[in-house]
């Protein structure tokens, strides 16, 4: 049963890092909304490169982008808090706690989107985001991506009645 608790544990630190993520995003919107408008804008990345014409310089789409990225990370954290919660409903029944996983599962997976696919896909190659040296973020979208995705494949490991 401890192993059960552990993955409860480990949901509810995502769920932990989601929502300070998000309120962090929400409570100083403009220091991480620069970050999404460089990146969207790629004014920092190397001169004269061939994709400046994938920039997006319109303080609208910043905007929109930046509150899908919240909206996210906030979807995220509520999947994982309640994913938690309905596993430690049914920690005490091996079978209906290997069924309870779906929330849980669902928060982590569109995490891992956000991060992987977001921010290393879309911002770190379409939008050049490794040729900025102030506003890169892929080395902490790669550790949220690594630390989710391990929660996850843990998380998925069937529970047994042998296991402790």
């Amino acid at each position: 049963m401890y192993t059960r608790y552990s993955k409860i544990a480990l949901v509810w630190a995502a769920a932990i890092f989601a929502t300070l993520v998000a309120f962090n995003n929400l409570t100083d919107y403009g220091s991480n909304f620069a970050f999404v408008s460089h990146v969207l804008s790629m004014d920092t990345t190397f001169p004269d490169n061939q994709g400046m014409w994938r920039a997006l310089t319109s303080p609208v789409i910043h905007h929109s982008a930046y509150a899908l990225i919240i909206a996210t990370e906030s979807l995220v954290a509520i999947l994982c808090w309640m994913g938690g919660y309905r596993l430690l409903q049914n920690v005490r029944d091996v079978e209906q706690f290997n069924q309870a996983k779906g929330l849980a599962i669902l928060g982590l997976t569109l995490g891992v989107i956000l991060w992987f696919t977001g921010f290393i896909a879309i911002g770190g190659e379409w939008f050049l985001m490794w040729q900025s040296k102030t506003w890169n973020g892929q080395q902490g979208a790669f550790r949220f991506t690594v630390i989710l995705g391990v929660t996850m494949i843990y998380l998925n490991m069937p529970d047994t009645r042998t296991q402790s």
